[in-house]
């Protein structure tokens, strides 16, 4: 089974490290800065966007192994507007194919939890009702709507959702087929259901948040952002900012160059008298 492939990252640390250098700042201003630099088109598109994000539609995934699989589930969770996904690590951490994810890493907060556990916490902490994707399940995609705040729990490739992560959802959806496939895959399965979980919701993401992603949005799209926040007097901080150079080395005096041999004195070539040339006469 695929784990190691080109182009690929880890991307809940490189979050973590981007979510770090924007906290440092006053997003507001980054924002006004920034937006100057775009036109009305993108501004709007970029504030549409956002305020139809979802908090109350989230996805938990119980170990992904493949990349190109947790590459296209984290895509789905960007096209469906939800804002959060949840990986449960177990052994190995979230590796995603960025060939497959087409930049959906930069909009989508992926939250990783190294047990079960902890996953269940955070998720009834935020109020979601845990759901496991099962050929068996009671509820169809279409009830999903109805679910207030829905936590959809898909299973790793090959095992499926754990004991303990089952244990914890009290209900299971499926996805009806009549074909002979008893099951899709797990991208697939995401993106159906995650379609009828989102339908006729509106965006529910704080303002402030909102605000939040506006920046992070024009941060890394607008080019040559760090310079034009530095020209504000507004330094962005690494990983934003790039690697700060290293500092100037003092100078010692220059080493002196050793002296020249003295050139050698060339005598001047005779010249040379043509072929057939009259010699003159010699005396008098």
């Amino acid at each position: 089974m695929r784990r190691s492939t080109p182009n690929c990252s880890f991307v809940a640390q490189e979050q973590r490290r981007l979510l770090a250098a924007l906290d440092s700042l006053d997003v507001a201003a980054v924002a006004r800065i920034l937006e100057e630099f775009v036109t009305d088109e993108r501004k709007a598109r970029l504030r549409g966007v956002i305020a139809a994000r979802l908090d109350a539609v989230t996805v938990a995934m119980d170990a992904p192994h493949d990349p190109h699989n947790g590459a296209a589930v984290l895509r789905s969770c960007d096209a469906f507007g939800l804002q959060r996904l949840h990986i449960i690590e177990r052994a190995e951490q979230f590796l995603v194919s960025n060939t497959v994810s087409r930049g959906s890493e930069r909009w989508v907060d992926v939250r990783t939890h190294a047990t079960t556990e902890a996953a269940v916490a955070a998720l009834r902490a935020s109020g979601h009702e845990l759901v496991a994707t099962r050929p068996d399940g009671a509820l169809t995609p279409r009830d999903l709507a109805g679910i207030p705040r829905l936590a959809l729990v898909l299973g790793n490739e090959r095992d499926g959702i754990r004991p303990d992560l089952a244990a914890a959802c009290a209900r299971a959806v499926r996805v009806p087929m009549r074909g002979f496939a008893e099951s899709l895959n797990v991208s697939v399965t995401a993106a159906i259901l995650l379609e009828q979980a989102t339908s006729g919701r509106p965006g529910d993401l704080p303002e402030p948040y909102q605000t939040s992603l506006y920046a992070r949005a024009l941060v890394l799209t607008v080019p040559h952002a760090a310079e034009i926040l530095a020209a504000r007097g507004m330094r962005l901080p690494p990983p934003l900012g790039g690697t700060p150079p290293p500092p100037p080395q003092p100078r010692g005096p220059k080493p002196r160059r050793p002296a020249a041999a003295p050139a050698r004195e060339e005598r001047p070539a005779r010249e040379e008298r043509g072929a057939g040339a009259p010699r003159e006469p010699e005396g008098g």
